[in-house]
């Protein structure tokens, strides 16, 4: 599939800040948190500034961004729509949030609740996007049960590391957020590595033989097309006929490991054995290099995925 970059900045930039919402509403009703409204101002403004900075790209990727509303009626039976109605509603709990620890600077009762509820709608909207890919059976390396874990594992190591790299300036004492990070940093490597390790080892269950009802027929396994489909390139073949050289993905990939999960861990861990300048640089490092590296691994994730229309043009398995 061809990468669109509007796309990849929309799941990048809100999967951060919808992690670093969840995560500021959880360890808030925790109280686990500082209470400095100048804190809160930094940490809740930056994650909504990325979910509105990512919502508001991802019109680029539409034809007509005007009739996009529409989208919005079809929640019962489009996770994209469902996606767009879950995005709009996080607003309020967030807002909501903001409010009573900002204004406000109440910490108890119903305001409790609105951190929990902002946490909860931030992890469905990333659901949400993620199932958008996960419910297409036609991109089998996106119908994979290991999509929509990896969305949610990503989001809340972006979050968390960028949480890490705002927490460090108020206060040294943060074991709890760092002990996060790494949690995560460690799931979402494994969740990477096991659904490349999954994809790369598919034999794929749609061939053109399948396709035309010959796949149970013995003597008609390797069927091919008389005639190509066009003499030229089209619409179909730039979209969904796009292909990444195995040597340019292999490249790509170790660059993720090394941006995405490596480099930050070992950044934390500095961190954790420095003070000062030292170790607000090494955590904003670390937050600039995970989103670096998951920005790649989104860009792989589009590129490495084959539409079975492929099937229609030569292709011998998808």
């Amino acid at each position: 599939m061809h990468p669109a970059y509007s796309v990849i900045f929309l799941t990048t930039a809100t999967g951060a800040g919808y992690g670093l919402l969840a995560l500021l509403g959880l360890l808030r009703a925790l109280d686990r948190l500082p209470h400095d409204p100048a804190f809160g101002l930094l940490a809740l403004g930056l994650s909504l500034a990325l979910i509105t900075a990512g919502l508001l790209i991802s019109t680029a990727h539409l034809g007509r961004p005007e009739r996009s509303w529409r989208a919005f009626g079809q929640w019962r039976s489009s996770w994209l729509s469902r996606e767009g109605v879950l995005a709009v509603a996080t607003y309020i709990p967030a807002l909501l949030f903001a409010l009573g620890w900002l204004v406000l600077q109440r910490h108890d009762g119903a305001w409790v609740q609105v951190g929990w509820l902002a946490a909860v709608m931030a992890l469905a909207t990333v659901y949400a996007t993620a199932m958008i890919y996960r419910s297409l059976a036609a991109i089998p390396r996106w119908h994979h049960p290991l999509v929509a874990p990896g969305y949610l594992i990503l989001a809340l190591a972006t979050g968390a590391v960028w949480l890490n790299a705002v927490l460090t300036p108020f206060t040294d004492s943060h074991e709890l957020v760092k002990a996060i990070c790494f949690a995560a940093l460690a799931g979402g490597w494994l969740v990477k590595i096991s659904y490349w390790r999954a994809i790369d080892n598919a034999q794929g269950e749609s061939s053109a033989a399948s396709a035309i009802g010959l796949g149970e027929v013995p003597g008609f396994d390797q069927v091919r097309p008389l005639d190509p489909p066009h003499v030229q390139d089209n619409y179909l073949l730039k979209e969904m006929g796009y292909t990444v050289a195995r040597k340019h993905a292999d490249k790509l990939r170790r660059l993720t490991h090394l941006l995405a999960f490596l480099a930050p861990l070992v950044l934390i861990i500095i961190q954790t054995a420095s003070s000062g300048i030292v170790g607000l640089a090494a955590a904003a490092l670390a937050a600039v290099c995970v989103s670096f590296g998951v920005i790649i691994e989104r860009w792989l994730f589009f590129a490495e995925a084959q539409h079975k229309v492929m099937l229609y043009y030569g292709a011998d398995r998808v």
